[in-house]
């Protein structure tokens, strides 16, 4: 797939999620719920890391839990990795319905309650 590709793919996923929309943000298009909280971004070669990936909020121990297990696919991303938020390589294979799981769970790390389906 190419980036125009999967970025298309991620958004598909993330706008489908309820109240969320997309804007650039530090230069990057980035996902928000209730056009103010972030929950995900795709770095293309962020300050010239070379990535072109996912960073998205996750949910506690998860990022330890996917870093440890296959650190080729996820890392700990710049700024935002101290706060548990997760980076997904997108240029290292592109897995649609892991990506969807990610982003449901980044998106539910910071939508409101009113928001989330109940249990």
């Amino acid at each position: 797939m190419t980036k125009k590709q999967i970025l298309a793919a991620v958004r598909e996923i993330c706008l489908a999620l309820p109240e969320t929309s997309e804007r650039l943000s530090h230069g990057e298009p980035t996902f928000f719920v209730g056009g103010k909280r972030t929950f995900a971004s795709v770095w293309d070669s962020h300050h010239g890391d070379g990535r072109y990936a996912l960073i998205c909020a996750a949910p506690a121990g998860m990022q330890d839990a996917l870093v440890g297990s296959d650190p080729e696919h996820f890392f700990v991303p710049a700024y935002v990795g101290h706060r548990g938020w997760l980076g997904v390589r997108l240029d290292r294979g592109f897995d649609r319905e892991e990506i969807a799981g990610i982003l449901e769970d980044a998106f539910a790390e910071v939508a409101p309650r009113r928001l989330l389906p109940a249990d």
